[in-house]
This record gives structure tokens, C-alpha cells and sequence, in this order.
């Protein structure tokens, strides 16, 4: 839901588009950024745009439909989204090629990050489709920038796979990544992304949860990893999250393989399992637990108990 009072189009009138590149013979796919809560931050530029398209491909038209009549704007939508895509694509490019122009918009931000459009653009451009982006506000821009963590580099990895091995790889490779990073989450798997970051961050790792931006209740927490499971373990998550974690500190000690091993023998001397021994590593050196459990299986064979990677 939209919060605060928007302002107006700057004009019912429609203004003739001019054409930005080099080909003239086909219509214009406009890239368009709507807002991600509050309709003040809609442009009058995207206004423009939409007013004056032919056709406005939309990822959900019921809610882009609300968008529209509060700008009071006519243009005809057309759904495109990604149980539809691949149908839709070929009719979209026809129009195009026939001269229309089409405004691509989400259900909030920048179209392609996080949603289908990237394979609309993509395919106008292999096309020589005229395509111009009317920028907009983004989630994960927004919430680096008010985040207080470093900006200058970062990397943005949208949302986790949800679970198996393919969730556990992107972990492991975001445990060596010195960029800040960005994810995006839904409120029902926060705790479980919360608690897997933790296992192979580390829980001191620093974090901000940042929830509902530009809304009423917009809120930016920051914190540990840690003292963020302690805080919704009894408090519900609500709205959609932007996370910003911290990179891993540029200043860790690199590890040798022979220390690794010599460390790993000790361990496993103790008693305790390869499986552990790796998991107790990987947060001690913010090396991959699975990189570690490779140079332990190459350790004499004395666990009888010994746990599958995988299961742990």
C-alpha cells in the first residue's frame, strides 16, 4: 500500500514523445521507475510517459491499475509478468517493430531488479529497439544509502534461493565477500535467513534490517546478526526487508592450508566430528565451511559418528 499525499500529474495535456536513439523505425521501449510506497516520489517524467505511451506493460495490472487512475492516465495495460513472459515477449517486440511505444513497469522501483523485465530489455536490444529508462527509486539503493555502512563498493544478490544446496553455496560465497552486501527478503523467511547468515557469517557480523522504506512505518535497525535473532524471536516481521550486511573485513589473517589442517587435527584429536570441526573453522577464519570440510576429509578416518555436510 502507497502511503503519503502524492502530488498530481503537472498535466492532463499529452506531450508529444521525442525520440532519444538512433532508430527511427521502431517504437520505444521506456524503462519505467515507479514508486516503492509513497506516491510522492513518483516523477514527472514517468507521468509523462505513461500518459503518452500506447500500451503500459505491467507486472501485476490490478495494482499498476491503482497507480494510473490516481495520475488519472488511460493508457491501455498490457500483463507481463514471469508466469507470462515468455508468451508475452513475441507480441510485446511486434508492437515495437510496428512503431509503438511501450512503458515497462513493476509492481514497485525499477523494472529488472528482482522481476522479468531484464528479459524484455534484453531482447529489444538484440532487436534494435529504441529503449530509454526513466529512473525511479530502488529498495536496495535505498536502503545502502541510510544504511551507515560502506557505499562506495557493494554487491546486490536480491533474494536468497530458498533452500538446498544452491542456498547454501550463495551463502558460502557471500562469507569471503569484502563488498557491502544486499538481500532482499519476505517477512515469513526473515528468521531462518537471519539464523543462516549467522552460521556462516558469524553472528557479530554487523546487519541492518531495513523494512516498509518510504512508507508510514518505514524503520531502519542496526545491530549484530545476533542481537537481530534476539529481536525476532518474540517480534513478528512484518512488511518486506531490505538487509544490508557488512563485507568481511579486509584486515583477516589469511590462513595457510598446512594451519588449516594442523587446526582441523587438533580439533578432531578432541573428539569432536570433521563436520563440527569445519563449522567451528569456517567462523574462526571466514573461509567456506565446505572448503574447510574438503582438507578435513583428508584427515585420518577415526569418527565413527561422523555427519554428512549437507545435514548439518
Amino acid at each position: 500500500m502507497w502511503h503519503g499525499r502524492p502530488a498530481r500529474a503537472p498535466s492532463a495535456v499529452k506531450i508529444k514523445n521525442i525520440k532519444m536513439q538512433s532508430n527511427p523505425t521502431t517504437g520505444t521501449l521506456y524503462i519505467v521507475g515507479t514508486p516503492i510506497g509513497n506516491l510522492e516520489d513518483m516523477t514527472f517524467r514517468a507521468i509523462r510517459i505513461l500518459q503518452t505511451a500506447d500500451f503500459i506493460a505491467a507486472e501485476d495490472t490490478r495494482h499498476t491499475g491503482k497507480l494510473l487512475q490516481h495520475f488519472q492516465i488511460k493508457t491501455p495495460q498490457i500483463s507481463y509478468h514471469e508466469h507470462n513472459q515468455h508468451q508475452r515477449l513475441p507480441e510485446l517486440l511486434d508492437k515495437l517493430h510496428l512503431g509503438k511505444d511501450i512503458a515497462l513497469v513493476t509492481d514497485a522501483g525499477m523494472p529488472g531488479i528482482s522481476d522479468p523485465g531484464y528479459e524484455l530489455v534484453k531482447a529489444c536490444a538484440d532487436a534494435s529497439i529504441n529503449i530509454i529508462p526513466i529512473p525511479g527509486p530502488t529498495a536496495c539503493i535505498v536502503g545502502i544509502t541510510a544504511s551507515g555502512l560502506p557505499t562506495e563498493k557493494f554487491v546486490f544478490e536480491g533474494f536468497l534461493p530458498v533452500k538446498g544446496q544452491e542456498r547454501q553455496q550463495s551463502l558460502e560465497t557471500l562469507q569471503i565477500e569484502s563488498r557491502t552486501i544486499i538481500l532482499y527478503e519476505s517477512p515469513h523467511r526473515l528468521r531462518q535467513t537471519l539464523q543462516d547468515l549467522a552460521n556462516t557469517l558469524g553472528r557479530d557480523r554487523q546487519i541492518v534490517l531495513a523494512r516498509e522504506l518510504t512508507k508510514m512505518h518505514e524503520e531502519f535497525w542496526r545491530g549484530s546478526i545476533e542481537s537481530a535473532i534476539e529481536l525476532y524471536t518474540n517480534r513478528e516481521p512484518q512488511g518486506e526487508f531490505t538487509l544490508v550486511i557488512a563485507g568481511i573485513q579486509t584486515t583477516a589473517p589469511i590462513f595457510s592450508e598446512d594451519a588449516i589442517k594442523a587446526e582441523l587435527q587438533t580439533l578432531i584429536a578432541e573428539g569432536i566430528t570433521r563436520s563440527q570441526a569445519s563449522r567451528q573453522l569456517a567462523q574462526q577464519t571466514s573461509l567456506p565451511r565446505r572448503q574447510i570440510y574438503q582438507l578435513a576429509l583428508t584427515i585420518g578416518d577415526n569418527e565413527s559418528l561422523e555427519q554428512p555436510l549437507d545435514d548439518l
